[in-house]
């Protein structure tokens, strides 16, 4: 199936979105400069994204941990393929953290030094699937979903932004020997906040005290990240994200279309 140009185009067998990046730009990124520092934070949509996000800023923003910062979390930790706020990445302070949708081959090369740490968060598929359609019904980028059945068969055949779920994944998973990476899942994220921060941190060589580790535990949970706006993408523009259509951050129900947490 041909997908309409003006939603996703494919670049080197992987689905992005026009107007917010283009090939060249990708292409670029091979040889986009790595520092030891930085962090990545890499997933499949609708995964826990923005969850994992928002722990690495608490993690690392002090003032984001005690509320002294007024920062929004797409500033604090940005989208390395999508420069939604043109920020001078070679200019920005260490640590770097980034986030990325990216498949393995697609992200720059010196990654592949093994110096800079990735962070892979994986999802259950049918969660992934209930989230990303009802993010589909709420973003102003993406083709309107229609009903649930058809969305369905376009994520199966991997022709939504981002490409094939499995893809993803065990593209990450094979190639895993050629970074420093932490995998880890949304499901034991949710089972055990606590444990999930403290193996971040491990892995980051982050010291936090018990204080700051449950300061950060208390703020990434759901309830305290829906009505934080500086923890979420609630107020993203009007031409990303259509108001009056539902929230960013849903319920915490999965694999039922109408209560999926996206």
């Amino acid at each position: 199936m041909q997908l309409p140009r003006e939603y996703l185009f494919k670049h080197k067998g992987f689905y992005l979105q026009p107007e917010l990046v283009t090939a060249e730009y990708i292409d670029s990124l091979e040889d986009f400069e790595i520092r030891d520092s930085d962090v990545f934070l890499v997933t499949y949509p609708k995964s826990g994204t923005v969850w994992t996000q928002n722990i690495l800023s608490l993690i690392y923003h002090e003032g984001h941990r005690n509320g002294t910062e007024d920062t929004d979390l797409m500033d604090r930790v940005p989208w390395l393929e999508y420069k939604f706020r043109n920020v001078d990445y070679i200019s920005c302070p260490s640590p770097r953290l980034f986030a990325t949708h990216l498949p393995y081959y697609l992200v720059p090369k010196g990654l592949r030094s093994r110096r800079a740490k990735v962070i892979y968060v994986s999802r259950n598929p049918k969660d992934v699937l209930v989230s990303y359609y009802h993010f589909t019904r709420l973003s102003a980028r993406m083709e309107t979903a229609g009903d649930f059945g058809n969305f369905m068969e376009k994520f199966l055949a991997g022709e939504v932004l981002a490409s094939s779920w499995t893809d993803h994944v065990e593209g990450w998973y094979a190639h895993k020997d050629d970074f420093n990476i932490l995998f880890l899942t949304y499901e034991e994220m949710k089972k055990d906040l606590r444990s999930s921060v403290l193996k971040i941190c491990s892995f980051l060589g982050k010291k936090l005290t018990e204080e700051e580790l449950q300061v950060v535990v208390d703020k990434a949970t759901f309830d305290k990240m829906r009505i934080d706006p500086r923890s979420n993408y609630e107020n993203m523009p009007t031409d990303l994200l259509e108001k009056g259509k539902g929230h960013f951050l849903r319920k915490e129900k999965e694999r039922k279309p109408k209560q999926a947490w996206v």
